[in-house]
């Protein structure tokens, strides 16, 4: 029975030591020198006594940044991702809540890091990866880790402005990556296209299962997903053929048309998710990979990942949505009401999720996590946890569930209340858009498109007051260049509100 994540890689390294494990254009790690680079680092943090602390890896995004992680568990501390791309005020504001025990950096952020108003130890990798090993005193640390001890903290965005630290424990990373595997097919003949941020918790898809099962992960560099016909060939020149992308990367390949120039020769599974995938854009990616795996992942962070899953076995319509489908094994989704109980079948609810899955809460936060880390409302008789996502769902008839809309996508607007997700996806089924997003002022009572594609704003108004009543037309429509997007790849909401509270659009 695993108890420690690590013992994946100490496992897999036994059994195929100089296969790839991760790998960029410029370098790759065989498994050994993975696991023996991680256990230097780890032996350095122990000797520098730094225990059960937060540790963060400020690292550009490479085949060493994992071993930096699994070095911080190796010294029993959680290791906490950050990106330089990642805004500053955002970084200084994940500090203040950490207090980290120490940063490990590599030659290109060590500059960046010197200039936070912190005082503790900042480590460049380089210099501590060869740190002569410490079997004995890792095997101390060992003795005393728990399945219950956090493995990371990732942070995520509040609704105050200030990020909160999801903890994640070794018991609900092994579960949930166990059943991932399985999900998935997973094996060592596995080659991942890594395309999300490790800070993100969708990175996780391909750092823990190459570990587990020795499959080998390639992190494809991020420029890439500027020229999808380049993307494309980066896949096929390294025979990947396994993604687990955001859905926008996977629509910027397909509304881009780079399957007619070329298209990926190995890919044989495709996961996908942060946001829903329009019919449209599915459907391009099914025709250029007919005989191909796709599987719709849905889950928050705060779950340690994924609590859903639907792989795509039917043909749809542009006017259905993909399902996300059924729980993960030893996991329970709970619909809840506005009663906190549960409605009837095809009533929507808001997901709320029990089981292994759920991790520890935010960060030395216990106000945010007592709101939505809450007793099960179903258990009068003993403490349970379940994790409030904000998210709302139905099952349709097959049983398969259905992701409404964020709860805070709701609105209420000229006496309705209206999905704002149910006016994207209306558009996102023209030919001629390749996505949108609407925003809602809920001062001056107004509905608000944006969008990218190759039709007027007039047109699509036009269209809109042909599929919509009149208090769901959006009062402004307006064509952009790009739409924004947040640092994970999905649309920035939050920061599109801003732009139109600003009248900067």
């Amino acid at each position: 029975m695993l108890t420690n994540v690590l013992q994946y890689l100490e496992r897999t390294v036994l059994r195929v030591p100089d296969k790839l494990s991760y790998a960029s254009e410029e370098m790759g790690l065989t498994f050994q020198e993975l696991s023996q680079q991680a256990r230097s680092v780890g032996t350095r943090l122990y000797r520098d006594g730094i225990y059960k602390k937060p540790v963060v890896v400020f690292m550009a995004k490479g085949p060493k940044t994992p071993a930096a992680f699994f070095g911080a568990i190796y010294a029993g501390n959680a290791y906490v991702p950050l990106d330089e791309e990642m805004p500053r005020h955002r970084m200084e504001l994940i500090f203040e809540t950490l207090q980290p025990a120490a940063i490990i950096c590599d030659e290109s952020t060590r500059a960046i890091a010197e200039e936070f108003d912190y005082h503790g130890k900042i480590y460049t990798y380089e210099e501590i990866c060869e740190e002569p090993e410490d079997a004995a005193a890792l095997s101390l640390v060992r003795a005393k880790q728990l399945d219950t001890d956090p493995v990371y903290i990732m942070f995520t965005s509040g609704s105050t402005g200030v990020p909160k630290g999801v903890v994640a424990c070794h018991r609900s990373v092994i579960d949930y990556i166990e059943h991932l595997t399985e999900i998935m097919r997973f094996n060592e003949g596995t080659v991942f296209g890594s395309q999300t941020p490790l800070y993100f918790d969708a990175s996780m898809k391909e750092v823990y299962p190459t570990i587990q099962c020795g499959a080998t992960t390639y992190f494809i560099p991020k420029q890439l997903f500027m020229f999808p016909v380049k993307l494309v060939e980066f896949l096929n020149r390294y025979r990947i053929n396994t993604i687990c992308w955001v859905v926008s990367a996977l629509t910027m390949v397909s509304a881009f048309r780079a399957f007619e120039k070329v298209k990926p020769e190995f890919l044989h599974t495709i996961g996908f998710g942060g946001e829903v995938f329009p019919i449209k854009q599915y459907q391009i990616w099914r025709a250029a990979l007919p005989h191909a795996r796709f599987v719709n992942l849905y889950g928050p962070t705060e779950i340690t990942g994924v609590c859903t899953y639907y792989e795509v076995d039917r043909e749809f319509s542009l006017e259905e949505t993909l399902p996300i489908g059924f729980a993960f094994p030893n996991t329970e989704i709970i619909l809840l009401d506005e009663n906190d109980r549960e409605p009837p079948l095809g009533e929507q609810g808001e997901i709320c999720v029990r089981g292994t899955g759920v991790t520890l809460g935010y960060y030395c936060n216990p106000e945010k996590t007592s709101e939505v880390f809450v007793q099960n409302p179903l258990n009068k008789c003993y403490p349970e946890i379940i994790y409030r996502t904000g998210d709302l769902a139905k099952y349709n008839a097959r049983g398969e569930l259905v992701f409404v809309s964020r709860k805070d996508f709701q609105v209420k607007h000229m006496g309705h209340r209206i999905e704002l997700g149910e006016i994207e996806a209306i558009v996102d089924k023209l030919d001629t858009v390749r996505r949108a997003c609407c925003v809602f002022d809920g001062v001056k009572k107004k509905i608000a498109l944006y969008y990218e594609g190759d039709i007027s704003a007039l047109e699509l108004t036009a269209y809109l007051k042909e599929k919509f009543p009149r208090y769901m037309v959006p009062s402004q429509v307006k064509q952009l260049d790009a739409l924004p997007l947040s640092l994970n790849g999905k649309i920035d909401r939050k920061l599109l509100k801003q732009w139109y509270e600003e009248n900067k659009i």
